[in-house]
């Protein structure tokens, strides 16, 4: 039976009882998606013009990264007005027009919430840090020098904490002679949630991004708005200057408080809406915790493990994975959550480099392995996420030099790499491996100058082989990584058992082959892929290879072999169902 006799067979089933087990969601980063009026940033009317890209791919939801009034200390995630869009992406007019666009397309769109810090030009933190006794000094977390220490002597910072982009988290106000935490950039200092004003100022704002139409929130580090209120000090190990505070701030002892009382104070009462949380550092358990209904948190939440695998000695020292590690790691969170709770299925988004340069092969078996972990990710159960270029198989940037880089984090890391004692050079190999830009080059639409993205400078370099892949030369094109992506939405959407399903792992005698199968009543879908560049033969289990001897893949990235239980080419996945 062919994919689009499949498709057609299945189009009456009734849909999923939670619509966003079904739903395909797409993250835009409107800094690189469109320009629209040649300044080389891209913008609102610039997303408008590439829905048809869009709903040609199937998607069911846009989540939208900030465009809040902000000065793009960290390109928007440091906002000084939740309630105003920022100049750069246009209006406020730009944005009804898009989300009524995107609505008339059958989709829905939802917003990016970053509550646990503000930018430093907020009008709360710039009230706060007015003087000692202001209402709002409460609102942000402030606290003298250490004891024994005078303010902005070295070591004098009150708790021994190092950012998530280098140095301390805590910044000395000279107005004021006291400290502000800030987990992340200097100019983002932590909301204080303990305080309950804090609280319902962020509630009464989703509620006036609800009202105007928005479908839901994905929460920027949400785990990470609960601190242990005596912020002690953390551990520093061997090489270090600061010391991990995240056992400190991370999933503190109110947080679960918190998440039910924005379900109350938010969510109650207005239907379909979609609420997923960032939760670095969040364990199986954890995030069951999170996403069980019956607590009424969250719908889903992001977990890290998976792509927190190559760390070796921090995230810009990198190692290579061994055959295997990456689908062990889906296969844990699927058996943890096979009951409670539910999966966001993602190797991409804004802070992550691009996963066809980072879990496949880049060089010899580009479209291969863009394709295979496609096919890996989309067929487990969870929601997926495609995050902009992906369905393109864009690759990391080759920027090999630091003026190339522009994000906050890889910036900071160079300076304070260089500043120990490294050598340039082996810095810029991490940043090639791991930067954040490399997710925030420009989408490559064409293969016209600058990929079709602005008619101007764009703010960063365009991979330069945006000239091989593109989104128009993929179009229709049955053996590009856009097709592909594209059928396997296709199929989540028409067949129960992708959303639906049961999931089991399948011992393939082999850890390069990534098989399982997902079952839901008599229906039934096999997912065979080998995830090297080396061919390989699976040793599926007897019973799978008598059961599906017969069979014929309904989507296959090569035109091999259709037995289940053939050799392998390097990254060939196939897809059966019955």
């Amino acid at each position: 039976m062919s994919l689009s006799e499949i498709l057609v067979a299945e189009d009456a089933l009734p849909a999923s009882s939670q619509w966003w087990k079904r739903a395909v969601i797409y993250q835009v980063y409107p800094r690189s998606f469109q320009d629209s009026d040649g300044d080389g940033i891209g913008d609102l009317r610039g997303i408008l013009q590439r829905l048809d890209h869009l709903e040609r791919l199937g998607i069911d939801v846009i989540w939208l990264s900030p465009i809040y009034r902000s000065p793009h200390a960290d390109n928007g995630y440091d906002i000084s007005d939740y309630q105003d869009i920022d100049p750069a992406f246009g209006t406020f007019d730009d944005f009804t027009e898009l989300l009524d666009a995107v609505h008339a397309r059958g989709m829905k769109l939802v917003m990016d919430l970053v509550v646990n810090h503000t930018s430093d030009e907020h009008p709360w933190f710039l009230e706060s840090r007015s003087s000692l006794d202001n209402p709002k000094r409460d609102w942000y977390w402030w606290r003298p020098a250490r004891a024994g220490h005078h303010p902005g002597e070295l070591g004098a910072e009150p708790t021994n904490w190092e950012s998530f982009f280098s140095g301390p988290t805590w910044t000395l106000d000279e107005h004021t002679g006291e400290y502000y935490l800030h987990l992340f950039a200097k100019k983002q200092p932590d909301l204080n949630w303990e305080n309950p004003e804090v609280r319902e100022a962020v509630y009464a704002m989703m509620r006036w991004w609800l009202d105007r139409g928005v479908d839901g929130f994905r929460m920027d580090v949400i785990n990470l708005i609960s601190k242990h209120p005596g912020l002690p000090d953390g551990t520093v190990t061997e090489g270090k200057t600061y010391g991990d505070g995240f056992p400190h701030y991370s999933a503190g002892p109110r947080l679960h408080e918190y998440l039910q009382e924005m379900r109350r104070e938010v969510f109650d009462g207005r239907g379909a809406l979609l609420t997923v949380g960032e939760t670095p550092g969040v364990t199986t358990d954890e995030a069951a915790l999170f996403s069980d209904p019956a607590r009424r948190e969250l719908d889903m939440v992001f977990q890290f493990e998976h792509v927190s695998l190559d760390h070796e000695d921090g995230k810009f020292r990198p190692r290579e994975l061994e055959p295997g590690e990456l689908a062990a790691s889906f296969t844990s969170w699927q058996n943890a959550l096979a009951q409670i709770g539910w999966n966001s299925l993602y190797l991409a988004n804004h802070d992550q480099p691009r996963p066809v340069s980072r879990f496949g092969d880049a060089t010899a078996w580009w479209r291969e392995s863009a394709t295979a972990l496609a096919t890996v990710l989309h067929l487990q159960r969870g929601t997926p996420y495609v995050y902009q270029g992906e369905e393109l198989g864009m690759t990391n940037a080759p920027f090999d030099q630091i003026g190339d880089y522009r994000d906050v984090e890889s910036l900071n890391h160079f300076t304070d790499a260089v500043g120990r004692g490294e050598q340039p050079d082996a810095v810029i190999a991490g940043l090639l491996r791991m930067s954040r830009d490399h997710a925030r080059t420009p989408v490559q639409w064409d293969d016209t100058l600058n990929a079709g993205f602005t008619a101007g400078t764009p703010w960063i370099r365009v991979n330069p082989n945006h000239t091989r892949i593109n989104a128009l030369t993929q179009y229709d094109d049955p053996g590009s990584v856009f097709e592909h992506y594209r059928a396997l939405i296709e199929l989540r959407h028409r067949l129960p058992v992708v959303a639906d399903g049961d999931f089991v792992r399948l011992d393939a005698g082999t850890p390069a082959v990534f098989a399982f199968q997902r079952t839901l009543d008599r229906e039934l879908l096999l997912v065979v892929a080998n995830l090297s560049s080396s061919v390989v033969t699976p040793q599926l289990p007897d019973a799978i290879c008598e059961e599906w001897h017969d069979a014929r893949p309904v989507l296959t990235n090569r035109a091999g072999e259709h037995d289940v239980d053939a050799a392998l080419d390097p990254w060939e996945a196939k897809v059966y169902t019955r």
